[in-house]
């Protein structure tokens, strides 16, 4: 607001500069869904390694494929990612191990046959009355408990000070905060079943909890889930980001159903992420793929129309040693492995790097369940199928860098992942960049702005290297004025903001030309 003078003198006064800076979002942060040991179900946990995931959701399980493509997503250069557990109880059942302990009631965080494995002891050993007096309690009202994991990865809780009664240390909610494996029982009108004062004999008391389930098989609806309540795919809604999402099969050397795949797809489409699809166990097996590859791909994947451009296949599984087998080696899909070799490639070369070539290896595998020719490859990368390979001295590689839009019949314009994924990453920047303009007084010193802030970020991503072109005007524009805002626009309460960028497509096909070089013959 200006300055009004009163006095005579200097006066300051700041002017801003109209420099909002636009933040690039993160672009490979990896959302998996699926059966896990532990955690609680529909609800999205950001991990940032394989001992979060372990500690949060149990590790590996022979059951449950998706905490394998966990592990491969951290072993080939993953980040972040987001795990969404879905569990299914048995009718009338919710899984929950439970436990008396004296007579508090217990049951463990999250359901599943993991809670029989807990041990709780509670006891009143180290308390005393100045302990109790610095909670407002008698001595006798306080007590500690302890919970044993005997579980795989399984650690050792002991809480101490809690109380029945009301106050800081009231156990219900100390444990909600805590403790990662025991909650108190609730009522059937979901309040804590908590005893009027606590009891247990010889100064302690210890059980293990029992009744436990294993979670049920799911369906395409688990997978599905339910927008208004934030189940299945659409827990993630409660999370802010990701830019991946993986659905490995629910049984060892299955498939997931092209039903939820297509619902994926959508959701994908909707929250600027690409969804990466495991092939079917039956193309490792089928010795004339290559030649129905593309009726296969219509009645086995079924990821048609525009949508299409945010997903990408890949080709075979791959073989490896299971350790919770005994080094056993088996086949699994390679959606974790794609998308850590995304994350890898996102953070050496940037997002509009492709996501394969020599560079691209894959770690922790002893092969592929299908080795194919350059001929089996050119007629797979044709309809759009990025191929793993094996090369000598190269190993197992990434060989495709095609969305599901990019068989030659189509000519899409964004057949190539990395020119997808770099419009996505743009969009979504922007579009998070840009949220100051609403409400902002719609004429030129706002258009002037920004141009400024839109052109500065599309200016350091060429300076980085990922446009086409030499100059700035070669790679990108950015447009925002009366000719793409007109009068009708403005009152309408709208402001058009266009951006144009030359992306960077990779050199897929390197052809060298030889030609001899004749001796001049004198006339």
């Amino acid at each position: 607001m200006p300055i009004t003078p009163t006095y005579p003198g200097v006066y300051i006064e700041e002017i801003p500069s109209g420099v909002r800076t636009i933040t690039g979002v993160a672009t490979s942060i990896t959302a998996f869904i699926g059966r896990t040991v532990r955690g609680k179900s529909d609800n999205p946990v950001l991990i940032n390694n394989l001992g979060d995931f372990e500690r949060v959701f149990g590790g590996l399980h022979v059951d449950y494929p998706m905490s394998y493509a966990v592990n491969d997503y951290f072993l080939n250069g993953g980040s972040q990612a987001i795990i969404v557990r879905l569990y299914k109880s048995a009718e009338e059942q919710d899984g929950i191990a439970k436990v008396t302990v004296g007579n508090l009631k217990l049951q463990a965080s999250s359901p599943g046959e993991w809670g029989n494995k807990l041990t709780v002891t509670i006891d009143n050993q180290g308390i005393t009355d100045d302990v109790a007096e610095r909670y407002g309690l008698d001595k006798a009202e306080l007590f500690n408990l302890t919970v044993t994991d005997d579980n795989p990865n399984g650690v050792v809780e002991k809480i101490l000070n809690l109380s029945v009664k009301e106050g800081l240390r009231r156990v219900d909610r100390v444990l909600e905060s805590e403790s990662q494996l025991i909650r108190i029982q609730l009522k059937e009108d979901q309040t804590p079943d908590l005893p009027d004062s606590i009891s247990f004999s010889d100064d302690n008391a210890s059980a293990t909890a029992t009744g436990g389930e294993k979670s049920q098989a799911l369906s395409d609806l688990d997978y599905q889930g339910f927008k208004n309540t934030k189940t299945g795919l659409y827990a993630l809604d409660k999370t802010d980001l990701f830019n991946l999402l993986c659905i490995p099969p629910d049984m060892r050397n299955g498939d997931t159903s092209k039903t939820v795949y297509q619902k994926a797809m959508e959701y994908c489409v909707s929250r600027r992420a690409m969804l990466i699809v495991d092939p079917p166990a039956s193309w490792s097996k089928d010795a004339e793929l290559t030649s129905t590859a593309r009726e296969k791909l219509t009645t086995d994947i079924g990821l048609s129309g525009k949508e299409a451009r945010n997903t990408a296949l890949y080709f075979p599984r791959v073989v490896q040693s299971d350790p919770l087998r005994e080094g056993q080696q088996d086949t699994f899909v390679p959606c974790g492995i794609v998308a850590g070799i995304m994350a890898r490639t996102d953070a050496d070369r940037g997002v509009w790097k492709a996501p394969a070539g020599i560079d691209a290896a894959l770690n922790g595998i002893q092969g592929l369940a299908a080795n194919l020719t350059n001929e089996e490859n050119g007629t797979l990368n044709s309809l759009g199928i990025n191929c793993l390979r094996t090369f000598p001295v190269y190993g197992q590689v990434v060989w495709g860098a095609r969305t599901l839009r990019g068989a030659n019949q189509l000519a899409d314009e964004y057949k190539y992942i990395p020119v997808r994924r770099l419009a996505l990453y743009i969009e979504e920047s922007l579009y998070r960049g840009t949220q100051w303009v609403v409400f902002e007084p719609n004429d030129e010193p706002l258009w002037a702005q920004i141009r400024l802030n839109v052109g500065a970020f599309m200016n350091n991503l060429f300076r980085q290297g990922a446009f086409q072109g030499s100059t700035p005007q070669d790679a990108y524009f950015v447009k925002c004025s009366s000719e793409t805002t007109t009068q009708n626009d403005i009152n309408l309460g709208i402001v058009n903001i266009i951006v144009g960028f030359a992306p960077l497509k990779p050199a897929e096909f390197v052809i060298i030309k030889f030609q001899q070089i004749a001796g001049q013959i004198a006339a």
